[in-house]
């Protein structure tokens, strides 16, 4: 009696079943389609309406300002907004794979809502506005493609990058009688193509070009493409049913109505059959047998499924779907097949009767299949309680089949548990099991979040082992934005409760969006609680906690973040302030100034200063000196040498303000005065060699170029002793070969560091009778003898040899004059001399 009672509700269309379970009453109240545009999203999505303005309606006690509402598929009502938006008339309405409601008006304004009726974006069809009004609009998926009273068609192909582009020129100057678009993803070139019917063709407009197709089978009134792209039924002007192939070159079935009247709605039932709804009859029609008629008394919205199409009518919604197979087998009246025996069987069992075993006897060789029919039967069911009958039957015989795969009917049990949840009127999205694969789980997570059903949708994860973070953020930053009564404190209790349920979730993530929606005070709480420093310094940073993100940021040791804390708080705040932040934390202060040593001169000698590190300042100050120096404009006698020298200044008075750097600090001005001395001199004499050279350098050069008393001047300045003085001077006439004056100069007085350096210094330029003017002078027998020994004078080398009685000064000499037989003899004979003496 089951099956009969269920097969009995089927309609019988050549030898196909179809059935029409009714999903739900509607629970709306005073809401006529009639009197309304309405949108109806796909997958049980979602269904919005709103007074159509283009119908004289009565008002009765309802507001005159025109509300858009928002309900879900069982009618509850989920937002809703006054509709106050400028554009003239509203043309079309439909929702995006992503659930945000397009509306287009009359002037090419799209207004783009959430499923929360809130408005997101607004764009306009044309770059500059439409000259024309829109007429027409057909959506799919993502897209549009709108119509105006010029006949130009303007396409949106993607909502979520909105670029407007303008089709190519129709030529029209006609209206056309119908229109359709195949998608892109179906066509060739990737683009969408407008279909539109026009006389007894069709034309085919795209971006690049217009194509006139199927001749002779029009004028078509009404056309809708498959869901596959690959089918187009069309209504002509004489009342056939044409099924044609998307390229119009095959017609696959043809069927004659019996009015010519273009019906309201024309839809695709899947793939098997199509619907046509006039005022008050629904028509089904297939490639064989004769049509279903099913009569209504109110209006009807017919909704495309994957797997069927959902009827929406004023007081309820139905799903007409082609039966499937196996529940055909199961329930089909005089069914023989092994399902429904099994099916039967279970009956009997609880009836405690001997037939339930006859039963399985009968079909022990078809009992897998008999089990998995049982199963997939129970997936398509709307019917809880067909659904338990049916896995009970497959469960039951699963017992006596060892072949049978053991999670079939845990996994079939648990898809419908979150189906049947979907299902119930509070959530209402009545998925059949193909639409659920289809919209994939994770989807479906995504819908129930944005519907803010964040309960189901976390037990849905938890129960299906998905992740959770998502559900849980998402209603963590709903609770934030819904709760601005709550006091901060309670609610971070209130979101921590939650937020610990999900390891590794991102607290910095609910912190940012604690932040957008003005509780800064809440932001600063959660990001205290994220693990991960990567994340938590930037929004510590966001929210105006810089102290606190230097601390963390020092914390985790990552120089990459100290350096981005740094940043941030040397660009935000006064420099001083700057300093006081990072004087206190060495690694900051470490990596600060490795930075600034490379890059900013100017803000570390600032730095140092300002945190009293006068010494450090000092350094940094005589190193910039010397970088001047390298500068390739400061050539010798540059005017950049005064700031030089200003610079090295500073550094004096800055090491003079402490007394461990005493020494530095005479330094400092004993250099500032050189470089001013040297830039003088270089004035003066026209020749840039002075700068950056010695005392001593500056000194010779000076006697070099003739300048003595410039000289004197330096040796006056700097303190430079008589003896240095004398060396500098003696080697620097002996460079200019000026002997008279080196002979004038040994004569002034007796040289403080006697009259070897006048020797040396004419020897070196290889003036041997210069020389002999000074040897004799030399108070030492010894550097006597070696002065002559160096001019090759050999006898008088050996007579001052003789007179320091200096065994070894002889052996020197000899080796010196080994080349001089002679010479070596008279050494040899002093040697003897002296040894038989006994000097040694």
């Amino acid at each position: 009696m089951a099956a009969v009672s269920v097969a009995a509700e089927w309609q019988l269309l050549y030898n196909r079943y179809y059935r029409k379970p009714e999903l739900y009453q509607m629970q709306w109240k005073h809401v006529d389609l009639t009197r309304n545009k309405v949108a109806c999203a796909p997958f049980g999505g979602p269904i919005a309406a709103i007074r159509d303005d283009a119908k004289i309606v009565q008002l009765y006690s309802e507001s005159a300002l025109r509300k858009l509402r928002i309900f879900n598929s069982a009618g509850v009502q989920i937002s809703e907004t006054v509709w106050r938006n400028a554009g003239g008339r509203l043309i079309g309405m439909a929702w995006s794979d992503d659930l945000k409601l397009i509306c287009i008006t009359q002037d090419g304004t799209v207004y783009c809502y959430s499923f929360h009726a809130e408005l997101i974006k607004t764009l306009s069809l044309g770059q500059d506005g439409l000259k024309h009004s829109i007429v027409e609009c057909v959506f799919w998926g993502n897209g549009v493609v709108c119509i105006n009273e010029a006949v130009e068609l303007y396409c949106i192909p993607h909502f979520n990058n909105p670029s407007p582009i303008r089709l190519a020129d129709t030529g029209l100057e006609d209206m056309p009688l119908c229109m359709a678009v195949i998608e892109p993803q179906y066509t060739m070139s990737g683009n969408v193509e407008v279909l539109l019917g026009v006389s007894d063709s069709v034309m085919v407009v795209e971006e690049d070009g217009v194509q006139q197709t199927g001749a002779e089978i029009g004028p078509i009134q009404k056309m809708v493409v498959s869901r596959n792209g690959k089918l187009i039924a069309s209504f002509t002007h004489d009342g056939r049913l044409l099924v044609l192939s998307s390229d119009f070159s095959n017609i696959i079935f043809e069927y004659t109505c019996e009015s010519a009247l273009p019906p309201e709605q024309l839809a695709w039932c899947g793939m098997d059959s199509v619907l046509l709804y006039w005022d008050d009859m629904l028509l089904m029609v297939g490639p064989y047998g004769d049509p279903v008629r099913y009569l209504y008394d109110e209006p009807i919205v017919l909704i495309p499924e994957c797997d069927g199409v959902r009827i929406l009518s004023n007081t309820n919604m139905e799903f007409l779907q082609r039966v499937p197979d196996s529940t055909v087998s199961i329930f089909q009246i005089g069914s023989t097949q092994p399902a429904a025996l099994l099916y039967d069987a279970l009956d009997h069992f609880d009836r405690r009767s001997a037939k339930a075993d006859e039963n399985l006897r009968l079909i022990r060789s078809s009992l897998p299949g008999a089990v998995e029919a049982c199963i997939d039967a129970a997936s398509h069911e709307f019917d809880i309680s067909q659904q338990r009958a049916l896995l009970r039957s497959a469960s039951y015989g699963q017992a006596f089949c060892s072949q049978f795969q053991r999670n079939r009917i845990r996994d079939t049990s648990r898809t419908l548990r979150v189906l049947n949840a979907v299902r119930h009127p509070d959530v209402g999205i009545p998925l059949s099991i193909q639409q659920y694969k289809l919209l994939t789980p994770s989807v479906l997570i995504g819908r129930l979040i944005n519907a803010h059903q964040h309960l189901i949708a976390l037990r849905i994860s938890e129960y299906l082992g998905m992740n959770q973070e998502v559900v849980i953020m998402h209603w963590a930053c709903n609770k934030i934005t819904s709760s601005l009564a709550i006091p901060d404190a309670d609610l971070l209790q209130i979101l921590l409760d939650k937020l610990k349920l999900c390891k590794g979730i991102s607290y910095a993530a609910v912190a940012a969006h604690a932040d957008k929606s003005g509780r800064r005070k809440l932001a600063a709480m959660l990001v205290e609680h994220e693990p991960c420093s990567s994340k938590q310094v930037p929004l510590l940073l966001r929210i105006g906690e810089e102290v606190t993100a230097l601390a963390k940021a020092t914390e985790s040791g990552d120089t990459d973040l100290v350096y981005l804390v740094l940043f941030h708080i040397w660009q935000k705040g006064p420099t001083m302030e700057f300093h006081r932040t990072i004087h206190a934390r060495s690694l900051a202060r470490d990596l600060f100034i490795c930075y600034a040593r490379c890059y900013k001169h100017e803000f570390l000698k600032n730095f140092f200063i300002s945190t009293g590190e006068i010494q450090d300042a000092a350094f940094l100050m005589w190193k910039e000196s010397w970088e001047l120096a390298k500068n390739p404009m400061a050539s010798r006698g540059s005017p950049l040498q005064g700031p030089r020298i200003k610079v090295i200044e500073n550094v004096q008075k800055l090491f003079s303000e402490t007394r461990e750097h005493v020494f530095e600090s005479k330094a400092a001005e004993e250099h500032a005065k050189l470089l001013r001395m040297q830039q003088e001199l270089e004035v003066t004499t026209k020749q840039p060699i002075f700068v950056d050279s010695s005392i001593s350098d500056t000194i010779r050069t000076c006697i070099v170029l003739g300048n003595h008393r410039a000289a004197l001047k330096v040796k006056t300045e700097f303190k430079v002793s008589e003896k240095r003085w004398y060396w500098l001077k003696v080697f620097a006439l002996a460079t200019i070969r000026d002997w008279d004056a080196l002979e004038k100069f040994s004569k002034e007085k007796r040289p403080p560091i006697g009259y070897r350096p006048f020797v040396e210094a004419c020897i070196d330029a290889d003036e041997k009778g210069e020389a002999l003017k000074y040897i004799p002078k030399l108070s030492d027998p010894r550097e006597r003898a070696e002065a002559y020994a160096r001019i090759g004078m050999a006898k008088e080398a050996a007579d001052a040899a003789s007179q320091a009685k200096d065994n070894e000064l002889l052996g020197r000499l000899k080796l010196t004059f080994s080349q001089n037989a002679a010479a070596s003899s008279i050494f040899d004979t002093l040697r003897d001399r002296l040894s038989f003496q006994g000097v040694s």
